[in-house]
């Protein structure tokens, strides 16, 4: 195992000048990839409808082609899950990666190509490695085994006997692996994909326990869980008991601040190393390439280009957008992405602040939209309000106000929840009732938000407080945000905002 380490080690470390060369010229690699964009788009119906074979600049591109969300694209995607082709994309699209919905769908299907996944997502996954080795060049890593956490596959829901499939970004991924990655990864490719959560944590848990496990990848959520049945099934007192070589976690998809203390529980040793990643269904953006710093450092030769609206402006009809060589640091941006899938000029929902333009690194700051994301839900204020109108409406209540926040995990084995505060200008009739519907709800309209809740595998039944008339009211005045635009945020990553509310409860 030590030559096949060695060996690897060298193979990845190559990848660096390339990482280099994006980092000293990135204008001129992002100016190169725009082209390839728009050659490779040219003749696709979307293309032809834009005028792509007219476009001579950047100014022309911005000029011709509108700024889209999701339901914008929509069509587009439908049709090519139908069984078109070359709708927005001149290659074949095989597979869609499924996520969070939006307010008229409860899954978003994202279209992956074969240059995506090449070029964009396994690249990413490359050069996650390339860095890591880099930083710590005496790593073990390849003597053992990668755990990896994946998602679920599923049938087209729009053409099931169609060629196109769906799933999770992570099942896709995996699903196209080469053989020697499935080699160098644990558990067996059926249990990783398999669609009952209970079930594939358990027998991920009895797969893997016995293996030289040396990396994790993964959402924290998903693998918390994990991590706590294999200390249950091994009667063992942390991960390293069990696992004396793992040396590193690559975790991304949620905020890894609230879970830190939790995984030193679970994994105590100063030699753990954690590495943030941004990956998503529309791409593969950025990768922590510093030991001692958060920030991101953006990817920029994976056939994404890239566009930013700042925030600011964000809520105009008519915002501004500018190119990465326009961009500043510290402020607020909402990211807009062209890409090797076919996505054109989609705004992906995330929010980003620069840290610096030498090279081009980044923390994520947010969503353009509140939203809880603390396990991989994604839950949007449109789901929220579906969910508590859907409730009010079977309990006879009407709502007044609300506030949604996270209950993060603990290291005595509890389970996360989402805890709400209500203010009702009619109270249900059983507050209990009230809360099932509002789960029942949310678990119809967001299919994250109902993977972690089945069988509370990762989240429990919502905690719903009941408030007092004025409340919210009270909490705005404190503050001095009456009146005009100042709005009680309906969702928070943070539990700052429901923190301060609970306190006047009492």
């Amino acid at each position: 195992m030590e030559v096949i380490n060695s060996f690897l080690t060298w193979v990845f470390r190559n990848r660096i000048g390339q990482i280099e060369n994006f980092k000293l010229n990135p204008i001129p690699v992002q100016e190169a990839t725009f082209w390839e964009l728009i050659e490779a788009g040219k003749w696709t119906e979307f293309g032809q409808e834009f005028g792509f074979d007219r476009i001579r600049s950047y100014a022309d591109f911005a000029d011709k082609v509108p700024v889209l969300d999701y339901e914008a694209s929509k069509s587009y995607f439908e049709k090519t899950m139908q069984g078109h082709q070359n709708v927005f994309w001149n290659s074949d699209i095989e597979w869609f990666s499924k996520s969070s919905g939006t307010t008229g769908s409860r899954s978003k299907y994202i279209p992956i190509s074969e240059e995506s996944l090449e070029e964009c997502h396994y690249k990413g996954g490359k050069d996650m490695l390339s860095l890591y080795i880099s930083n710590y060049p005496d790593t073990k890593l390849f003597t053992g085994k990668s755990l990896t956490i994946g998602g679920t596959l599923e049938k087209n829901p729009l053409n099931p006997e169609g060629t196109a499939k769906a799933g999770d970004v992570s099942a896709v991924i995996m699903q196209n692996l080469p053989l020697w990655v499935q080699f160098a990864r644990t558990p067996s490719l059926e249990t990783a994909l398999l669609g009952d959560w209970e079930a594939k944590i358990e027998k991920m848990a009895r797969e893997t326990m016995n293996e030289n496990v040396t990396s994790i990848a993964g959402v924290p959520t998903w693998t918390i869980v994990l991590l706590r049945r294999i200390l249950e099934l091994k009667k063992a007192k942390n991960i390293l008991e069990v696992w004396p070589n793992l040396e590193v976690f690559f975790h991304g998809a949620v905020a890894f601040g609230p879970y830190r203390s939790l995984f030193r529980e679970l994994i105590p040793s100063d030699k753990m190393h954690y590495m943030e990643t941004y990956n998503a269904s529309e791409g593969f953006f950025g990768i922590q390439d510093q030991i001692d710093s958060d920030e991101l450092l953006l990817l920029l030769d994976y056939g994404i280009f890239y566009e930013f609206i700042p925030m600011e402006e964000w809520d105009m009809e008519s915002p501004k957008v500018v190119p990465l060589r326009e961009v500043e640091v510290g402020k607020n941006y909402a990211v807009v992405i062209s890409t090797n899938g076919g996505l054109w000029r989609y705004k992906i929902g995330d929010t980003i602040k620069f840290t610096s333009t030498r090279p081009y690194r980044f923390r994520i700051s947010g969503r353009t939209k509140h939203f809880i994301n603390a396990f991989g839900e994604e839950v949007i204020v449109e789901n929220a309000e579906a969910a508590v109108q859907f409730a009010a409406e079977k309990t006879q209540a009407t709502i007044a106000n609300f506030t949604a926040a996270p209950v993060y995990f603990e290291g005595n084995g509890s389970n996360g929840a989402h805890e709400w505060i209500i203010e009702f200008q009619n109270d249900p009739e059983d507050l209990e009732e009230f809360t099932k519907l509002l789960d029942q709800k949310l678990r119809q309209v967001n299919s994250d938000y109902d993977a972690k809740r089945y069988k509370d595998i990762a989240l429990k039944m919502p905690i719903v407080h009941q408030a007092k008339h004025g409340l919210f009211e009270a909490w705005l005045g404190r503050k001095g945000k009456l009146g005009g635009q100042h709005k009680v945020p309906r969702l928070s990553n943070s539990r700052e905002y429901l923190e301060e509310i609970l306190e006047m409860m009492t």
